[in-house]
């Protein structure tokens, strides 16, 4: 029996060996999206600290610049997302491929969809890490004074608290705790 699955196993082994290298690759491509999501992390954090203690009117330049990386963040975790379902696919693919001759499936069209969405989603990985070299760059021309930083949020006094509800100096920091908390938790 076993001599009789090696005819069948080599032809196998030959188109498998494509996912296999997919696989490897966006390795690579999920480590250094990683390692950014904890750099734009790390460094949203110690803005918002630093904007705690800043005076005023550098506030709302970090309070830009932790939009953006909020921003950078989301587009990373959306990249992370899609290079990891790539990944699971095809694992999945790679699977079949073995399954499908032994077993006599006829998965030709999953197989065929599966080889076609493994791509898909790492094209859509790829556009939303361009996204965030893009934000990068902004937030670079935001550090070197050369872009407009983003317009602050308006903060509305709380219920019972009097005032006008407008934006006032005092509540630069809580504008961007407001920001954060309106979308949920930061990261």
């Amino acid at each position: 029996m076993a001599s009789t699955l090696l005819p069948k196993l080599i032809p196998i082994l030959q188109v498998a060996v494509a996912p296999v290298i997919l696989i490897s690759g966006v390795g690579l491509l999920l480590l250094t999206l990683s390692n950014r999501f904890g750099r734009a992390a790390d460094r949203a954090r110690q803005l918002i600290k630093e904007m705690r203690e800043a005076p005023v009117p550098d506030r709302q330049r970090l309070a830009g610049q932790v939009e953006i990386l909020y921003r950078r963040a989301r587009l990373i975790r959306l990249s992370i997302t899609l290079a990891a379902v790539s990944v699971l696919l095809a694992s999945i693919l790679v699977i079949l491929l073995f399954l499908s001759p032994l077993l006599d499936l006829g998965a030709g069209l999953v197989i065929s969809l599966l080889f076609i969405f493994c791509p898909v989603c790492l094209l859509g990985s790829l556009l939303a890490f361009l996204n965030d070299i893009h934000l990068s760059l902004v937030a670079l021309k935001m550090e070197l004074g050369l872009h407009e930083p983003p317009r602050p949020l308006p903060v509305s006094a709380p219920p019972g608290a009097g005032g006008s509800g407008g934006m006032r100096p005092s509540t630069a920091v809580s504008q961007c705790d407001f920001a954060v908390a309106r979308r949920g938790k930061l990261f």
